[in-house]
């Protein structure tokens, strides 16, 4: 049994509907078939998706969806195949996939449109959003609260462009931008800024790590959609209809949210943080109906 499987075999209505020999015109099902090994690459410090553990083993939720997906792949080629690590970076991530390198990304990359261009992308695993972090002691009830107010986000993040767009319509914002997500966070916390624009997730792994998580808050307000995915080759619809299949299993069963429950509600290693993130209505819309759609 490989290491990956910490979460058992598959939901037996999605190994069952893959225990078909696989087909030489999946480029992907036949290099794992022929080296009898899948090479998932994995960030390193994407928590909570894709990270490294205490014992710097790669760990996280994309991990745990990927290893039903391996059992998958075994249910489908009908024997047992090595896993094998590959640590990636968001600059060579997609020419590791593009190169046959890496099978499969199981991190925390945001599927679009020019992406598509190079790569295929899994039903999405995730909706990311951008939000706003405030010091619960300021007692701000929603965005109109920050109307004419120093705000900060981090130089070069899609947030900065949200904020201007905000700013614009109205709110008449003064936008700070810090150099790093550190900073922003420093900023906001020592009273600089009365707010701190992020992906919603990317807040609550900073919220989850400050010396008293209780201090922050979000407001209400969410703003464009970001969905995640697994990547893997592109034009590969065999591979594709593997992963699919068995994400649409998992999210059928059940078994997805209870994935996600244990990486986003629960404490997490190596210091058992709890991101306190609960699923949101917009992942809520694509495990009803999964789809790999970015609008």
């Amino acid at each position: 049994m490989n290491s990956i499987k910490s979460l058992g075999l598959c939901g037996v209505l999605a190994c069952a509907a893959l225990a078909a020999p696989a087909h030489a015109d999946s480029v992907t099902l036949e290099r794992i078939a022929s080296n009898e090994a899948i090479t998932i690459g994995y960030r390193e410090a994407s928590i909570p998706f894709s990270y490294l553990g205490a014992d710097q083993q790669p760990i996280g939720f994309s991990l745990d969806l990927c290893a039903r997906i391996v059992d998958s792949i075994e249910a489908k080629l009908g024997k047992e195949i090595r896993v094998n690590y590959v640590p990636v970076n968001s600059s060579n991530r997609i020419p590791l996939i593009q190169n046959g390198t890496v099978d499969i990304e199981c991190g925390g990359t945001a599927n679009n449109k020019t992406r598509q261009e190079q790569v295929s992308f899994s039903v999405a695993t995730f909706v990311s959003q951008p939000r706003w972090l405030v010091l619960a002691r300021n007692d701000l009830k929603g965005a109109d609260d920050l109307k004419g107010k120093t705000v900060v986000a981090t130089q070069g993040s899609n947030a900065v462009g949200f904020a201007q767009a905000l700013s614009a319509q109205g709110m008449d914002l003064n936008i700070a931008q810090a150099k790093d997500h550190a900073e922003s966070f420093l900023m906001l916390t020592s009273g600089r800024a009365v707010a701190f624009m992020e992906d919603d997730i990317l807040l609550a792994g900073l919220r989850a790590a400050a010396p008293d998580p209780a201090a922050l808050a979000f407001l209400p307000e969410a703003y464009d959609r970001i969905y995640y995915g697994l990547m893997f080759t592109k034009d590969d619809a065999e591979f594709k209809a593997v992963v699919d299949d068995t994400l649409k299993g998992l999210m059928a069963l059940g078994e997805f949210a209870a994935i996600y429950d244990q990486w986003f509600t629960q404490p997490i290693p190596p210091r058992n943080e709890n991101l306190d993130f609960a699923m949101g209505e917009a992942l809520k819309e694509r495990v009803a109906n999964p789809s790999d759609a970015v609008e």
